[in-house]
């Protein structure tokens, strides 16, 4: 079971390490502002993990640093939407075969067009994996405005609540996610899943 875990996790924790590092910057709004783009695409590392330091370096600009993150992440999205629209065969493919996300891409298509804004917003502002369903999107031809909408809610909710959240408790709680880093990829993993398994099952 461990062995499951392990490699992973070490990606995981490379690519966050690497994120981090960016707070430490004078680009560090740029870096936040990119990293979330990407993410809602094709980056497996959240954004959170560099809002968090950028927060309790400067918690007189959490609102402004949630708003780069928010804004960075929606206009990510349309790219992500954009991928599975027009270029799903020679990229999006290769990013779902990448993670691994396959079974959740054929979960999300079959419900999408019943279920488009509530599946977005869920992703927007749960762990589940966002890249999916902006891929899937353009994959299914949902409306564009659906996903703005959708994306600029459930992602804003997000991020303005971590930032506050890190305005309030500040780096107890970044002490907190890198002492306990393993465990919480894995609570995160299984977030993941129940996720998906509540998306399957919508009605």
């Amino acid at each position: 079971m461990k062995k499951i875990f392990e490699y992973p996790m070490k990606f995981i924790r490379a690519c966050y390490d690497w994120t981090l590092n960016w707070a430490k910057t004078k680009y560090a709004s740029l870096a936040l502002f990119l990293i979330a783009f990407a993410e809602s695409s094709f980056f497996p590392v959240p954004p959170d993990v560099l809002l968090i330091p950028m927060v309790i370096a400067e918690r007189k600009k959490w609102l402004q640093i949630a708003l780069i993150c928010s804004v960075g992440s929606v206009l990510g999205a349309l790219l992500g939407y954009f991928i599975g629209y027009q270029f799903y065969e020679i990229i999006g493919q290769k990013i779902v075969d990448l993670y691994n996300l396959q079974p959740a891409v054929d979960i999300v298509s079959a419900k999408y067009h019943e279920h488009a804004f509530i599946a977005i917003f869920t992703a927007a502002f749960t762990p589940i994996p966002f890249k999916v369903f902006t891929i899937v999107a353009g994959l299914c031809k949902i409306p564009v405005i659906t996903l703005i909408f959708a994306s600029a809610i459930g992602r804003s909710a997000r991020f303005f609540a971590v930032a506050i959240l890190i305005r309030i408790f500040g780096e107890k709680i970044q002490y907190f996610i890198e002492k306990y880093f393993n465990l919480l990829t894995i609570i995160f993993t299984i977030l993941l899943i129940g996720g998906f398994f509540c998306i399957k099952f919508f009605k």
